[in-house]
């Protein structure tokens, strides 16, 4: 590493345990000044610094983090200057001395150290019946990190067992689908009404979770996130809701069955024109609000926000004899594949996690560029 200077050594943080300088790890919110550097710590497996001080010349520092056995080998993040990432300098992880190294001679930069590899799957199931469920994600072809979340889960509350289930697609960052990973159900949850009236507890919570968003946009950024989330209760009654491009689509009988809205700019030009904005249609590329975004509904994007929409549509469904499948996913899939093909690509497979990975697979085959998730849930054998 060589001789530091006095100023240098301030920079630099090593951190052995964020627990010894008065920091819940698995808080999202809490941040630490050190010097030059405010650290804040997102429980989504990321850290995310500021870098406040006039950095006159490259500076190396070392920081091991809580993240660090969960990493895989030769792991990479980027520096960007500021929250738009324009500018990006390489970041590196160390495994003989167990620290990352950094590198960066910007004066405003955000730094991402994503505990989570190009490629992720996994699989549960239900305590009091046959459900299962599989998830697979994949890092799409862009020149960014892993921009999409998931929660995939079955858990008791209130003498009820849940199964949570949702994929949150970012853009602009990975900031505000983490932060809807670990607050989006609780704040449903929380809602007084939820057993009584799910379908006003759902709204209130999607249109309560952006607000919270946009009230952290200093720390968050200036990116957003789409959003499906399904909630299954006792295996018997599944609500699902979404904002943006993410879908869900169920078979019942083996027929494909969207219970989800695609939120796109030319459907609700009449509501984003109403609120001051515009449409653009260029040749060669989607719809996009004011130019930019492809979604009329999203979660965050604050220079936006005045002309679009965080409320949810929502659906309700029975789980009756004939339902087999649920799937989840984010454009990077929907963009290259059909609903029914979907579900006839899953329905041929009965390990969902296996289901959700050919899903996948599928997808990367016909050239999605965008990040892929996948949650697939089997009612039946």
């Amino acid at each position: 590493m060589g001789d530091k200077s006095e100023e240098a050594k301030r920079r630099t943080w090593k951190v052995e345990n964020l627990a010894d300088l008065g920091v819940d790890p698995t808080d999202g919110t809490e941040r630490l000044r050190w010097g030059w550097i405010i650290w804040t710590v997102f429980v989504a497996s990321a850290l995310s610094a500021r870098f406040e001080g006039p950095c006159q010349e490259a500076q190396r520092g070392l920081v091991t983090s809580w993240l660090l056995p969960s990493l895989p080998e030769n792991i990479g993040a980027r520096v960007g200057r500021s929250v738009t990432c324009i500018t990006r300098e390489r970041i590196w992880l160390e495994r003989e001395v167990s620290q990352f190294i950094v590198t960066s001679s910007n004066s405003y930069s955000l730094l991402v150290v994503g505990g989570r590899s190009s490629s992720n799957s996994g699989k549960g199931k239900s305590s009091q019946s046959s459900v299962k469920y599989g998830y697979s994600l994949v890092k799409g072809k862009a020149n960014h990190p892993m921009e999409d979340y998931h929660v995939a889960k079955f858990v008791q509350f209130n003498g009820r067992e849940l199964g949570l289930f949702a994929i949150y697609d970012g853009h602009l960052g990975d900031s505000v689908p983490a932060y809807l990973q670990k607050h989006l159900f609780p704040n449903i949850l929380k809602e007084e009404d939820f057993w009584n009236d799910p379908f006003m507890s759902i709204s209130n919570a999607y249109v309560t979770t952006d607000q919270e968003i946009l009230s952290h946009s200093p720390d968050l950024g200036r990116g957003g996130s789409t959003a499906v989330t399904a909630i299954l209760i006792n295996n018997q009654k599944l609500w699902v809701a979404n904002v943006g491009d993410s879908r869900a689509v169920v078979s019942r009988g083996g027929e494909a069955a969207q219970m989800t809205t695609d939120h796109e700019p030319n459907t609700e030009r009449g509501s984003i024109e109403t609120r001051g904005g515009f449409v653009s249609n260029m040749p060669g590329d989607v719809a996009r609000v004011n130019g930019q975004l492809a979604v009329s509904r999203a979660f965050g994007d604050k220079n936006l926000k005045t002309h679009l929409r965080s409320d949810p549509d929502i659906q309700y469904a029975d789980i009756t004899p004939d339902v087999e499948l649920l799937i989840l996913a984010s454009d990077g899939l929907w963009k290259v594949m059909g609903n029914q093909e979907a579900v006839d690509i899953a329905r041929r497979i009965k390990d969902p996690q296996k289901a959700a990975k050919q899903l996948a697979t599928e997808a990367l085959n016909r050239d999605s560029k965008d990040d892929i998730s996948c949650i697939v849930v089997r009612f039946k054998g």
